[in-house]
């Protein structure tokens, strides 16, 4: 049985299962690691007394405490260390984590509030010996991953273009797009961006942006208001049909080519074919590869080079805009 210390008690630790049927398909660290025969969350730490009580509470959680260092853990204790608390102390609770020797730290992403920060924490925990799994969640879903295939083995034929919108941030859920833009279609690169909207964050703005990955394919990001509500769709143009991820990966459209039965000589897609995604699969599928690399060694689907690509971008993104906005408002 593998201890896990959360770090943490917000919604992703847990908060967003609380009221959930115990056997449902789980969103959180919390929830997914009590769903597997190898884990036992054992600790948590989080400063705010009612929430963390609440948290041990639902999650039976014997020991809590308002900081790693008032927990008092032997090193070695814990095999895994998720880090749910916001980016803003990532930094610090990844260096107290490695205090404790763990073999595994879980991390929600961005894995620190910048790329250099980043990077610096993966060399630490390669350094310690001690692996870093990022929570890029879309990595872990099923239908994305054989999407992925297929794309790569050629049975959806050439991408054309992908249309990819998002709120809540440029590196916060952008991320999120740009990871799985770089599964979906290899390295992608910056060509040019728009206006940045303060939609959530006040350091984080979302942002339009054209992107072109290596191979040529040309990808529009474009982004709604946090506000508003949430959204994060992508779609992708194939020679063999369009793909529609709606719901965050929760359902799907795809529209298959063929021959018009209107025009003659003409192709055109199909009706729509509307599917349930597998994205509530993810946490499930995280923990899953989580003891798998802890027990045979088994490669992480997300780490830290995935994610330390995806923040650079994104702050490249994020600073082409700011920039951009300033010079506009200074001539």
């Amino acid at each position: 049985m593998h201890q896990v210390l959360i770090i943490g008690c917000g919604n992703i630790a847990g908060g967003f299962d609380a009221d959930r049927a115990a056997d449902a398909l789980p969103f959180t660290h919390a929830g997914a690691f009590a769903q597997h025969p190898d884990f036992a969350v054992t600790a948590c730490v989080d400063p705010e007394e009612g929430r963390r009580r609440a948290f041990q509470e639902r999650w039976q959680v014997g020991e809590g405490a308002e900081s790693v260092a008032a927990l008092a853990a032997e090193r070695g204790r814990f095999a895994v260390i998720s880090i749910c608390s916001p980016t803003a102390f990532h930094a610090d609770h990844i260096e107290a984590a490695l205090e404790l020797k763990p073999r595994l730290i879980f991390c929600e992403k961005p894995v620190a509030a910048t790329s250099g920060e980043t990077r610096a924490l993966a060399e630490r925990c390669a350094a310690q010996g001690v692996l870093l799994a990022v929570n890029y969640t879309r990595r872990w879903a099923p239908d994305i991953v054989r999407l992925a295939r297929e794309l790569a083995d050629g049975t959806w034929g050439k991408v054309r273009s992908a249309m990819g919108v998002y709120t809540k941030g440029v590196v916060h859920n952008g991320g999120h797009m740009v990871d799985l833009l770089h599964l979906l279609l290899g390295e992608i690169e910056l060509v040019s961006v728009g206006a940045p909207s303060f939609d959530f964050w006040d350091d984080d703005p979302s942002v339009p942006a054209l992107i072109v990955s290596r191979s040529g394919v040309p990808v529009t990001l474009t982004t709604g208001h946090a506000g508003d509500y949430a959204l994060f769709e992508l779609t992708l143009i194939t020679e063999h049909g369009s793909l529609t991820m709606l719901d965050g990966g929760r359902r799907w459209v795809v529209r298959r080519a063929g021959e018009s039965d209107v025009f003659t000589g003409y192709r055109s897609l199909g009706e729509p074919e509307f599917s349930d995604g597998e994205y509530d699969e993810a946490m499930c599928a995280a923990v899953a590869n989580i003891a798998a690399a802890l027990d045979s060694g088994a490669p992480l689907a997300s780490g830290p080079g995935n994610a330390l690509a995806a923040q650079i971008l994104c702050e490249t993104i994020r600073d082409a805009a700011v920039a951009a906005s300033a010079s506009r408002r200074t001539n």
